[in-house]
């Protein structure tokens, strides 16, 4: 080794003792006749003192050392004098006293500070991600990744788990995403696919009677970017024979709260985590991955409106549909402009419009006059409404409150976006807080009959008590799914899976599949199930998603080591790029230009 120790190895019980270390140069300062050196590596950082009457040649070495050049040196281990020491850094007590140095590579003037924790334009990181990953944060939430795959092995290896790879050249199946195409060269016209999730192997395997098995496993998606996807990705497979949708949840609870017990003791969970059926999620908060770190929780407010002289209440709540609403704390003083930009968001995410309804600050909810409320709609709603409307929405004196008509999910699903903005804009979710929560019960399917899809996937079991609605009313049936959520997050998804052909056969068909097809995509699926396949589930953690959440990041580009841009580009490398007219005949690829 060309070192003895790692820069932040060094501790005053190593006093006297003669070591050699190499790294980076962190920081160089001459004063004279003394020059000072940080010297960095991936552990820490180190003071290194180079004295002309000590060092000699050295001292000519550390005079030609730049930031970021590549160094070694050794010397002696000293106490730092009185009043010098470092408390910010794990050796700030002791310095190197150098006797010898030596460069082992120069660097070039870096594009950005590396030494320094400022912002740094994000495709310039990722053009020279091999200089960010130097950098204390990037290399921090690198080595909080390998601890969670080593605490989540090291978990499941303890239960019994066997770890097993799966190919990653596999036939094309869906998945809920476009594949990404591997062609083959040696059967012309035919292609390899990436795999989205390894969903059918992992079936196979069970059928194999492996009954617990897990992978860190590469998956790969076509789909646009954004702060929480990447166009490949990696989560924690696993999947358990003779189990039931209980067992899964309670490992998985297991699982995370064990994890962030051991690595982030300073973030305290409730437990157990909250379970919320998928409606009840939808009604209250407006999406299936509620952040539930502050409560904001959307209302039904149809029975006070139901009768309303507001006749876009009245009509709506009459057609079916539903006026709910939210209240912002002491949001009733927004200006027309930010009145306006919440009226957007609501448009933008489906509602035909929002009604606002602000309420003065000076003024009690039970003794409210009309000279106390402002809003577009005060005309048309009574004193007594806008009342009730206040108490059902928990509104306080100052208090704005937003309310949509329209369909049940329309109404839902435009508040949950206002929510969501709305909590972030005021600071309700705490930083540093955990709200994870199972949402189960999900529909099977989404449209309606002879347009049906796939909720979660095809290979998802509908529950036992609802297995008769497949032949009469299938956009009813429920699903034994299930998603782990945090944050605003959806973490993992999982699912008791179907483990007969029959009905395997006939869920595909609902979803417009023809026998010939079936038979093409997923006939050794459904060969596998006829030689004995047991009851299995199981559910598939992000652990980009993880790591995210566990760093305080906001977005999964910062836990990656060499991750795409937000146009799924690899800047460090350069990918996707042109290939040679040569490797396209052999693949018997012909790229049209439109």
């Amino acid at each position: 080794m060309l070192k003895t120790h790692s820069c932040g190895e060094l501790r005053p019980e190593n006093i006297g003792q003669r070591v050699t270390l190499a790294g980076w140069v962190n920081r160089r300062r001459d004063h004279g006749n003394l020059i000072f050196i940080d010297l960095r590596d991936r552990e820490g950082i180190t003071q290194v003192v180079f004295n002309p009457e000590l060092a000699g040649q050295g001292c000519q070495v550390a005079r030609a050392m730049r930031s970021e050049y590549v160094v070694r040196v050794s010397g002696e281990v000293s106490l730092r004098p009185p009043g010098t020491e470092n408390a910010g850094l794990a050796t700030g007590a002791v310095e190197i006293i150098a006797a010898e140095a030596e460069i082992l590579n120069a660097s070039l003037t870096p594009p950005f500070d590396v030494n320094k924790d400022i912002e740094v334009d994000e495709n310039l990181r990722l053009r020279y991600r091999y200089l960010d990953i130097r950098r204390q944060r990037t290399r921090e939430n690198l080595r909080l990744r390998h601890r969670v795959v080593k605490f989540m092995r090291d978990f499941l290896d303890a239960r019994n788990f066997m770890e097993v790879e799966t190919p990653v050249l596999i036939m094309s199946t869906p998945e809920g995403a476009r594949d990404y195409l591997a062609p083959s060269r040696l059967h012309p016209g035919k292609f390899y696919a990436l795999p989205q999730s390894p969903q059918q192997l992992k079936q196979l395997l069970m059928v194999g009677g492996m009954e617990r098995y897990y992978q860190v496993a590469r998956c790969f998606r076509d789909e646009d970017t954004r702060t929480d996807r990447q166009p490949e990705f990696t989560q924690l497979d696993l999947e358990m024979s003779f189990v039931e949708e209980e067992d899964i949840l309670q490992l998985t609870e297991q699982l995370f709260t064990a994890m962030i017990a051991a690595l982030k003791p300073e973030i305290k969970l409730t437990t157990p985590f909250p379970r919320l059926s998928y409606q009840d999620a939808l009604n209250r908060y407006g999406t299936d991955k509620p952040d539930l770190r502050f409560a904001l929780e959307i209302a039904d407010l149809s029975d006070i409106v139901a009768a309303s002289a507001f006749g876009i209440f009245r009509e709506a709540v009459s057609r079916g549909g539903r006026v709910k609403g939210i209240c912002l704390p002491g949001c009733a003083g927004y200006t027309r402009h930010q009145l306006d930009d919440l009226n957007g968001i609501a448009r933008e995410n489906g509602a035909a419009g929002l009604v606002t309804i602000a309420i003065s600050a000076s003024a009690a909810i039970d003794r409210l006059l009309p000279e106390n409320v402002k809003s577009s709609a005060a005309r048309f709603l009574s004193i007594d409404e806008i009342k009730r409307l206040a108490v059902k929405l928990q509104a306080n004196p100052g208090d704005l409150l937003l309310l949509v008509a329209g369909g049940n999910d329309v109404a839902s699903i435009a508040l949950g976006a206002l929510r969501r903005e709305m909590g972030r804009r005021l600071g309700l979710a705490p930083a540093g807080k955990l709200a994870f929560a199972f949402v189960v019960d999900f529909p099977l399917f989404t449209g309606v009959p002879g347009k049906l899809e796939a909720a979660h996937h095809p290979f998802t079991s509908p529950r036992d008590e609802d297995l008769p609605l497949l032949d009469t009313a299938p956009e009813k049936v429920r699903a034994q799914s299930y998603d782990l959520i945090c944050n605003g997050l959806e973490l993992g998804s999982g699912s008791i899976r179907i483990h007969h052909s029959d009905l395997q056969r006939k869920v595909f068909r609902l979803l417009g599949y023809a026998d010939e097809v079936i038979d093409e995509r997923f006939g050794r699926l459904l060969e596998a199930f006829d030689y004995g396949a047991p009851p299995h589930g199981g559910i598939a953690p992000g652990i980009d998603r993880v790591v995210m959440l566990l760093a305080g990041e906001e977005t999964i580009r910062e836990v990656i080591a060499f991750p795409k841009n937000q146009n799924a580009v690899d800047l460090t490398m350069g990918a996707p790029s042109v290939v040679t007219g040569e490797q396209l005949a052999e693949l018997h690829i012909r790229v049209v230009n439109e």
